[in-house]
């Protein structure tokens, strides 16, 4: 990305964050019932600056951009969200139809479409897992698309009955091959990770993967490992990642496109995280805090596991601040899970009472 890419970048990032920044409060639109109490909490505070390096391309005027990854398969992101879709000469393949996109994933492959002279139907539609963030606009391509997804995502969205995520038609449990127009798609689920269904999709003739919610390219993941429900699943999905050979990656979020070295520097904060939460639960006292709040337990857990985490996350938070965008913001939450994770899923520091 040259100097002007970094710059157009940046003005796009802005430009989102003024936009979201318009959005009336909840208090304005209360009549300002609530003015007082939130003006009072306002002081915010002050993060490290979002390196350019994790920042995508400018979106368009419509607040997205869509772009070609290889070939006839393009990605579309406003910026927070991502999806792709595939063009072939049997109609089109959608990955994820994340709701903040919504219209635009259809005017993207319009835009593609039109350029290309190929057809714009999307035909199937590929689940990635069942989060409504990146299925909730599915609705949108009607009845007649045939959805594909774990056998899990079927019954989860059964169970959730969402009429924005009808449930996937072509299900499996381990792998899966998608062919459409003279196209492959490997679908593959390795054990739960991010949610219990997350799969990872390979397209070998583009060398690309997507898997979403793990590595998100140029920056950490959100609260608690971006929300996810296996922790040690979550740590050992890179290293899979990696055993395929691609060199495009698709993480679902944020605004750009990934490669092999992102996933490398997401693995590598990750265990750093780690190796520093077995070095402060070896190393923080708990004594001091039970001394204290007494009869009160969850006091003391609270603050003994509060001094645990601030010493685990220190050093990460030094050494990745600059490098992935929110070192600052959610290496904490990341390393409160692990840390837990540690404890619970491996037994580490458990000890049987005599």
């Amino acid at each position: 990305m040259s100097a002007s890419d970094h710059s157009s970048s940046r003005r796009s990032f802005l430009a989102r964050t003024a936009a979201v920044m318009a959005v009336p409060s909840i208090a304005a639109l209360a009549g300002g019932i609530l003015a007082e109490p939130a003006a009072a909490e306002t002081t915010l505070p002050d993060y490290a600056p979002v390196p350019p390096s994790a920042l995508g391309p400018t979106l368009n005027e419509q607040g997205y951009y869509v772009g070609r990854v290889e070939r006839n398969l393009y990605w579309v992101t406003d910026g927070t969200y991502q999806a792709a879709f595939l063009t072939t000469h049997d109609g089109v393949v959608l990955f994820d139809a994340p709701p903040t996109i919504g219209h635009n994933l259809q005017r993207a492959i319009d835009q593609i479409a039109a350029a290309n002279g190929v057809s714009n139907k999307v035909t199937h539609l590929v689940y990635s897992h069942h989060h409504a963030d990146h299925l909730g606009a599915s609705s949108l391509f009607g009845r007649n698309v045939v959805r594909i997804g774990h056998a899990e995502t079927r019954r989860l969205l059964l169970r959730d009955n969402d009429p924005a995520r009808p449930a996937p038609d072509v299900t499996f449990k381990d792998d899966y091959m998608l062919r459409v127009g003279g196209q492959r798609i490997k679908l593959a689920w390795h054990g739960t990770n991010h949610s219990p269904d997350n799969i990872y999709i390979h397209l070998p003739d583009h060398d690309t993967l997507m898997l979403v919610d793990v590595a998100l390219p140029g920056w950490v993941p959100i609260y608690n490992l971006n929300l996810s429900e296996d922790i040690p699943g979550f740590m050992a999905a890179p290293a899979t990642a990696l055993s395929y050979p691609w060199k495009h990656y698709i993480a679902g979020h944020l605004g750009r496109l990934g490669n092999r070295k992102d996933v490398i520097l997401h693995q590598q904060y990750v265990t750093d995280i780690a190796e520093s939460a077995r070095t402060a639960l070896a190393t923080v006292d708990p004594t001091p805090y039970f001394a204290k709040y007494g009869a009160n337990a969850w006091a003391a857990v609270k603050t003994y596991l509060d001094a645990v985490t601030d010493y685990a996350a220190a050093p990460v938070v030094a050494k990745y601040t600059g490098v992935l965008a929110a070192a600052d913001v959610f290496t904490a939450s990341s390393t409160l899970v692990i840390l837990e994770s540690i404890r619970l899923d491996l037994g580490f520091g458990s000890q049987i009472h005599p």
